[in-house]
């Protein structure tokens, strides 16, 4: 055989492995590095099996706008990384005839929910939580500093902290002492704590019970009390989202109720005083969060359900999923990841303590409050979102009554639920 002859033996050789290899592609979006890292891990998984990865990576518009119209033509992808997790749950494949279900569930039970179908019945394994984002606060250590007063520690209540910020507001002579969110999203949390449940025992929706009222008796009192300002909640209108972080960019606070997607912004923005995040204060019904993030999902329109489903599996695995949140500095939706903490290598103390933070209290809600993981994958969960902060606001105002604004709130909740 001659050399010629040889050299189109192998290049033939190499055309049959390439045609053999399976093609799917994997349309992702990212807010820093979170594609770029996917990529490595697909040419980590291409490597071991004879599956070809494609990444794509577009505009996270690309996915919220059009991803759902492509997935009702030729043009869908095999697998995509989505935020509306439960909204899309019609398109996704099933994962659970390929995977160890109880391994799953037992790395990832508390969000598994999130891509279900809602009513419960369906217990399929739908999709990879890239990483979570939680809800929690910042603290301006160096007001407390100043002011000579300690700050609470792990397991402290929102009255614990609620003492120590009116002392420090009275101390230095701050106009207010917490900031939050204009959005029932944050409120939800510290509601979570004082025992609301969001959902009855059969599951449905319900919002105004005896551990909602009273966080919102406590909400409208720090704002009579002025521990909250004028400027945050009382300033916005009907559903208008408020971000506080100015407040506490400014000094003018000296804690924002906000979440872990500000940790970056606080790393780079402050640079006067010191800060930190702190774990999320607890109330006679848990320590509650509210948990978030983006997923890796596979669509069952899919032509390579087998593979589509390993390449899900294979990010799921804990080390890989290690090194995702570690590259990407992301809080791991893994479960024993959450308790053991990520090794983030060479980054600033700050960030690492805050990533530390959140990532223990995405695990303490998941324990003490798991209403809120059920209300994140719950489908119609902006519709709380919005009538909230409208008529808590007229509470606070005093346009309304607290008990008018909650029975409003009922009422609006049940009938925008019911369309």
């Amino acid at each position: 055989m001659t050399k010629h002859t040889l050299m189109l033996a192998a290049a033939s050789a190499l055309a049959m492995t390439a045609a053999q290899a399976e093609e799917i592609k994997f349309l992702c979006y990212q807010d820093g590095n979170e594609c770029e890292v996917l990529g490595e891990l697909a040419a980590k998984f291409d490597a071991s099996s004879d599956v070809d990865v494609m990444v794509e990576t577009v505009g996270y518009d690309i996915i919220r706008d059009q991803l759902e119209n492509q997935l009702q033509t030729d043009a869908a992808p095999d697998l995509a990384r989505v935020t509306n997790l439960g909204g899309l749950n019609q398109y996704y494949l099933d994962l659970a005839p390929y995977v160890d279900t109880a391994a799953w569930e037992e790395a990832y039970g508390a969000t598994l929910p999130w891509f279900r179908a809602p009513g419960g019945e369906d217990q399929g394994v739908y999709g990879w939580m890239t990483g979570l984002t939680v809800t929690g606060p910042y603290v301006n250590v160096s007001m407390f500093d100043d002011a000579g007063v300690d700050m609470p520690g792990e397991g402290a209540t929102w009255d614990d902290w609620a003492a120590a910020l009116t002392e420090v507001k009275d101390t230095l002579g701050l106009t207010a002492g917490l900031a939050m969110d204009r959005t029932a999203h944050r409120m939800a949390g510290p509601a979570f704590s004082y025992g609301a449940a969001f959902f009855n025992d059969a599951g449905e929706p319900i919002l105004v019970d005896d551990g909602f009222r009273t966080f919102a008796e406590k909400f409208l009192e720090w704002h009579t009390s002025g521990l909250m300002p004028a400027e945050g909640w009382p300033a916005g209108s009907g559903t208008q989202y408020r971000n506080a972080a100015p407040l506490f960019l400014s000094g003018d606070v000296a804690m924002h109720m906000s979440g872990s997607w500000m940790i970056n912004n606080y790393a780079e923005n402050i640079k006067d005083f010191e800060w930190q995040a702190v774990p999320i204060p607890c109330g006679p019904g848990g320590c509650g969060a509210m948990p978030g993030g983006a997923g890796v999902v596979a669509f069952k329109s899919t032509s390579q359900p087998e593979a589509a489903a390993a390449f899900v599996d294979f990010l799921a695995q804990k080390d890989n999923a290690a090194m995702f949140a570690a590259a990407t500095r992301q809080i791991p939706a893994h479960a024993e990841l959450q308790a053991e903490g990520v090794d983030y290598g060479d980054i600033a103390p700050e960030i690492a303590q805050a990533l530390s933070v959140f990532a223990a209290n995405a695990g303490v809600a998941a324990e003490s409050t798991p209403q809120a993981y059920t209300f994140q994958g719950y489908n119609k969960n902006f519709v709380i979102y919005g009538v909230v902060p409208d008529y808590m606001t007229k509470a606070i105002t005093g346009e309304m009554t607290l008990d008018e604004a909650l029975s409003a709130i009922d009422a609006d909740v049940a009938a925008k639920i019911a369309e």
